[in-house]
C-alpha cells in the first residue's frame, strides 16, 4: 500500500515533502497513517508553512490530493 500524489502517481507522499492542500495553503508532510480498515482513508499529519505557521493539522489524504494504491485490504479497488 502506498500513498501517491493524484495528479503525479509515480511519485510517493514522504515526511517532508511540501505541498499544498485545496485551499492553497502551503503545508509540511509531517506523518502518514495508514488506513486501519477497508472503509478507513488514513490520515496525513502537516504543519503550515504559510497562513498559520508552525501549527499542526491531520487531514484526509484528499486534502492534499493525495490516495492510496495497491491496497491490500481492498482487492476489488486495485
Amino acid at each position: 500500500m502506498k500513498l501517491v500524489y493524484e495528479n503525479n502517481p509515480d511519485v510517493e507522499v514522504t515526511v517532508g515533502d511540501i505541498v499544498s492542500t485545496f485551499r492553497d495553503e502551503q503545508v509540511i508532510i509531517k506523518y502518514v497513517t495508514k488506513p486501519h480498515k477497508p472503509s478507513s482513508t488514513g490520515r496525513v499529519g502537516v504543519q503550515f508553512v504559510t497562513d498559520h505557521p508552525g501549527n499542526t493539522q491531520e487531514y484526509f489524504p484528499g486534502v492534499i490530493n493525495a490516495k492510496w494504491i495497491e491496497r491490500e485490504d481492498q482487492p476489488w479497488n486495485n
